[in-house]
């Protein structure tokens, strides 16, 4: 008789217990060293990785799947180098646990110390990024916590060697490899019961587009950080330098089109409209940014598409861009705040006035004067490697580095003292 071996159905409930487990032996366990074991093992691994994800890409392109979400999904020899590099960089971050946070003294003589802890296990639901699974997986457990892996049906041949190669690394740097788990299934059901897993998941982080995010806020039984989503604008003040204001936009627009960062709506002051939008409008199609805008837009550049209200609200992740002539900086403040997602938002001006005026009025997690919006980025401001953007305003806002995904305890220390 013929032996048939049944392959077993995911047991979440399990991988979660096996975290928990894991998560114990983190916080005094020699994590950079573990990095740079994952880092090495990355690369060493570089040609299954690359062959794996050449599948997912491929699979996509047979779909139909856009250029710019092909992208996304996309890794090649230096994106890779560049995941193994960042990698390292955040084993030579300093250690974001046992900080001491804040002390004093009560009048009873009790000593209270406030200090930096791991959450314990983190679960994070995030869409096509492969290098998401790394950036996600080295930050939970350089700051302590064990992470559990749900990416998307689209890149689960990559995120299955991406795992493999960090759990083998795992255990030469003496922690347990459970430290890192995935969630091994396209089916649906294993997110909804993830948000539901209360005691034994401690925080979900979801990372992806608006239906992602919605169904993770509207699901969680467990704490969510809210990464959002990123319709981020660009303003041309009336006196701002024109030829840099081209650079800034057409790299905003242009430079990586799909991430959430890319701005997807320029607004421009109408006493500067017919001078700068001519050009920057004709070189930012000569990108291939499609183009649509109000009356007075097209009226100063003919051949640009009638802007609805959907495009005011579109985070379009690709090369296409809502342009808008406004009068005032009132009128923009009006606009940001009513269509943008509280991501970033830049403006680009001389006036030392509207800069901060701008700045404090705009309700942004990251909000800039005179630079690109796609700086809104954990390796940029200095943190390494991120696992979102929140956009939130609890517990953490803008980048998620290392300090915004540890939580805090209070130590006490008495000499025998008693309530009355």
């Amino acid at each position: 008789m013929q032996n048939v071996t049944l392959s077993r159905p995911f047991d979440l409930a399990g991988t979660l217990r096996r975290a928990r487990t894991a998560s114990r032996a983190l916080a005094r366990a020699d994590r950079d060293g573990a990095l740079l074991r994952i880092a090495d093992a990355l690369l060493e691994r570089r040609a299954e990785i690359l062959a794996a994800n050449a599948e997912d890409v491929a699979a996509e392109r047979a779909k139909g799947t856009p250029d710019a979400l092909l992208d996304r999904l996309t890794l090649d020899e230096l994106r890779l180098q560049g995941i193994a590099d960042a990698v390292r960089q955040v084993a030579g971050l300093p250690d974001p646990l046992h900080r001491h946070l804040d002390s004093w003294t009560l009048p009873n003589g009790l000593v209270v110390r406030k200090v930096s802890v791991p959450f314990g296990v983190i679960g994070m639901v995030y869409e096509s990024r492969p290098n998401v699974t790394v950036d996600a997986a080295v930050l939970a457990l350089r700051a302590g916590s064990a992470v559990v892996l749900r990416g998307s049906a689209n890149a689960l041949r990559s995120n299955r060697v991406l795992v493999a190669a960090m759990r083998d690394a795992l255990p030469r740097a003496g922690l347990p490899e459970d430290a890192v788990q995935l969630i091994d299934s396209p089916d649906r059901r294993f997110v909804t019961e993830l948000l539901s897993a209360r005691g034994l998941v401690d925080l979900v982080i979801p990372r992806g587009g608006a239906s992602l995010i919605n169904h993770v806020v509207e699901t969680a039984k467990v704490p969510v950080i809210e990464t959002g989503t990123g319709n981020c604008h660009i303003f041309v003040d009336a006196s701002a330098d024109l030829e840099r204001a081209e650079a800034v936009v057409l790299n905003a627009k242009v430079q990586r089109p799909g991430v959430c960062n890319a701005a997807e709506t320029l607004l421009v002051h109408e006493a500067v409209a017919e001078t700068f939008l001519p050009r920057v409008l004709t070189t930012l199609e000569r990108a291939g940014v499609r183009l649509v805008g109000c009356e007075r837009t097209r009226a100063v550049h003919p051949g640009v598409g009638v802007a609805t209200e959907a495009d005011w609200e579109t985070e379009y992740l690709g090369l296409e861009l809502a342009v808008r002539v406004v009068a005032s900086l009132d009128e923009v403040v009006d606009h940001i705040n009513r269509y943008g997602t509280q991501h970033s938002e830049a403006i680009l001006t001389g006036s030392s006035e509207n800069a901060s005026r701008f700045q404090d009025e705009v309700d942004a997690a990251a909000v800039f004067v005179n630079a690109s919006t796609r700086f809104t980025d954990g390796f940029e401001f200095g943190f390494g490697a991120e696992i979102g953007i929140s956009t939130q305003k609890l517990h953490a806002r803008g980048p998620l580095g290392l300090a915004e995904i540890t939580t805090y305890k209070y130590l006490l220390n008495g000499q025998g003292q008693v309530r009355r």
